[in-house]
């Protein structure tokens, strides 16, 4: 499946074939394209925790309303970040770079991170929104469906998976074999009323 199609055919699934599981190397094959996905300076702040203990994830769905794509999906993605991954051995992330480019970047991480809390989540938030995306269209291309979720109980689900104090948790994506399609578009709205040229009136 070609990058537009998936774009256009991906939906929001909430019914899923509780029996279908996805083999291992699908799983890596998924998270290996969601490693991918951009971060600001390369920093790579996305922690993918995927559950796959059935007792931990009938918690979780407990947490998230009951929502049955929880526990019915193949795959289930938590995705968090560490808020402070710009200063775990920044060096890491440019080891591969000419030393002058890496002379130049690694202050700039700490000037632009350090001191900043909202700036850390509201890169921690960016970086995970682009993962979720690319593994949404990665799932499609693959013949499954997805569901990107925040109805569930943060702190809650935080305390289930242990998450680290200096981490966040951005959503949930479910990915699985529907059961059925998913429902009819509810409304796009227009061009004219989302997209500004230049600047607003």
């Amino acid at each position: 499946m070609n990058t537009q199609l998936a774009i256009q055919s991906r939906r929001s699934v909430k019914q899923y074939d509780p029996d279908h599981r996805l083999s291992d190397q699908e799983i890596d094959a998924l998270l290996s394209l969601a490693l991918l996905s951009p971060t600001a300076f390369n920093i790579q702040n996305w922690r993918f925790v995927v559950v796959r203990d059935p007792e931990l994830r009938a918690e979780i769905r407990q947490a998230a309303w009951d929502q049955a794509q929880v526990t019915d999906a193949s795959l289930l993605v938590i995705l968090c970040a560490d808020l402070k991954a710009w200063e775990k051995q920044p060096e890491r992330y440019w080891r591969n770079a000419p030393q002058a480019v890496q002379d130049y970047l690694l202050p700039a991480i700490h000037d632009y991170y350090a001191g900043k809390p909202q700036v850390q989540r509201d890169e921690a938030m960016r970086s995970c929104g682009m993962a979720a995306q690319t593994l949404m269209l990665a799932a499609k291309a693959m013949g499954y469906d997805s569901c990107p979720m925040d109805g569930f109980d943060f702190d809650r689900v935080g305390k289930l998976i242990r998450l680290p104090e200096d981490h966040i948790i951005s959503m949930f994506v479910a990915i699985g074999k529907a059961l059925q399609p998913a429902q009819p578009r509810g409304g796009q709205l227009s061009m004219d009323e989302v997209i500004i040229n230049d600047r607003f009136a």
